[in-house]
């Protein structure tokens, strides 16, 4: 990507001169960003990172050296929470990539390869569909490629079958008296390789007293579009996701709650109203939406959970999802769910809040950073003795697993809801 390939036309996204100039160059964020930690370079650093989109902003040219260091950020928004004048940096790393997709050119064969993954499979249950149906075949051939095609099969989730898709359109009555009506987001890729998390989650659910809707209209959240700065594809998928739901209300009635049990989805889903903010047609829709919007654990602990539940014997540590603890800021919930269930001896990891190196497809586009940052959250975690590890994230499972497999002890990696399903003993009324 050379600077001549600058475009000619004005960015509709890019950086606020109002959020640049919170940054008052402190430095407090600097041991909290993983890549600053890894690198030691000012450059691979919130602060500098800032620094380079104030340059840009007043004038200097996007260049490849910008472009690498906007994209090696993980976008984890560990630096949100360090940053004492609060300076709303997944907004601006986001903005950042948003301008520099809308001002210079992919190559031929990255734009091929981004259409095919945002707008077609993302977004699609046909696509999604067939993609899952062709991985679990090489799944269950276990095909060993060569080379990076072989590392990447190394990290990819695997396929569950049946698929959640078939739940799509569906109300989950209660266990006993309804007390809750809530609406839950099954997610995209989540269909085909969580459908089990996905099952646990209305299990659980329905246990304490909810009335579980599946949105059959929904669709991605737009979270992946978002971070890879495709933010028009993103607000196209917002849209349809707000409609979703709004037509159900309009038959049904309101939603106590609109539940995921993705922590990255969640992010996203909770910003619909900034991403929509100009949208003079569904601006308050959003906002509404996003008043509405609850991690599963947060709506969790947030009630009256029903007794009894079983005792699990296990010893688990809990990672913190960026998108949970940074981007929403629930980091007790988890915990103080976990610490509800019998049996559970719970061990608190050394910096359980930094990131594991998922970051959406970041392991898939800058493994060796992401293996480097999951080595250590390995040993980490192997510090606790530990012998199941828990997060909120079913990216943040996959690379704990990938985890696991390379320095671990045989740790089983497990969600919240997962933990609570187990306690509850609860089956899904087919």
């Amino acid at each position: 990507m050379a600077v001549s390939d600058i475009r000619s036309a004005k960015p509709v996204d890019a950086p606020r001169q109002a959020d640049l100039d919170k940054c008052v160059h402190c430095g407090l964020c600097l041991n909290a960003c993983p890549t600053y930690r890894e690198l030691h370079v000012e450059m691979d650093s919130p602060r500098g990172r800032i620094y380079q989109m104030v340059q840009v902003a007043a004038g200097a040219p996007i260049t490849e050296s910008y472009v690498e260091h906007i994209d090696l950020c993980l976008a984890c928004r560990a630096c949100e929470t360090a940053c004492p004048s609060g300076v709303e940096y997944g907004r601006l790393v986001e903005a950042a990539r948003a301008d520099i997709e809308n001002r210079t050119h992919r190559s031929f064969s990255a734009r091929v390869l981004r259409h095919l993954v945002f707008e077609n499979l993302l977004p699609s249950r046909f696509a999604t569909r067939i993609a899952a149906i062709g991985l679990g075949a090489a799944q269950a051939l276990r095909l060993k490629l060569p080379g990076r095609m072989g590392e990447l099969m190394a990290l990819a989730p695997k396929v569950e079958r049946p698929f959640f898709y078939s739940n799509l359109g569906r109300v989950f009555p209660p266990n006993g008296e309804r007390k809750y009506r809530v609406a839950f987001l099954s997610g995209c890729i989540a269909n085909v390789c969580f459908a089990r998390l996905n099952e646990a989650t209305v299990r659980v659910l329905q246990a304490n007293g909810c009335e579980v809707t599946i949105p059959a209209r929904q669709t991605c959240c737009g979270a992946l579009h978002v971070h890879a700065g495709l933010r028009e594809p993103a607000r196209r998928l917002a849209r349809r996701n707000i409609d979703a739901v709004i037509a159900l209300e309009k038959a049904g009635g309101d939603f106590d709650a609109i539940i995921t049990n993705a922590a990255g989805c969640g992010s996203t889903l909770k910003e619909y109203d900034e991403l929509l903010e100009h949208d003079a047609e569904y601006s308050d829709r959003a906002r509404r939406f996003v008043a509405q919007m609850r991690d599963v654990t947060e709506f969790l602990a947030s009630i009256e959970l029903n007794a009894p539940m079983r005792e699990v014997r296990a010893t688990v540590t809990y990672q913190d999802s960026c998108h949970l603890a940074h981007g929403q800021r629930i980091r007790s919930a988890p915990r103080e769910l976990l610490k509800r269930v019998a049996g559970v001896v719970f061990k608190e990891m050394a910096m359980p809040d930094s990131c594991c190196g998922s970051a959406g497809v970041y392991n898939v586009l800058h493994t060796d950073m992401s293996m480097a940052l999951l080595e250590k959250k390995m040993a980490a975690v192997n510090a606790t003795g530990a012998d199941r590890i828990v997060t909120a994230n079913p990216g943040c499972m996959l690379q704990l697993r990938a985890g696991v497999a390379r320095w671990g002890r045989g740790q089983r990696v497990s969600h919240v809801v997962e933990i609570l399903d187990e306690a509850f003993s609860v089956t899904i009324d087919k």
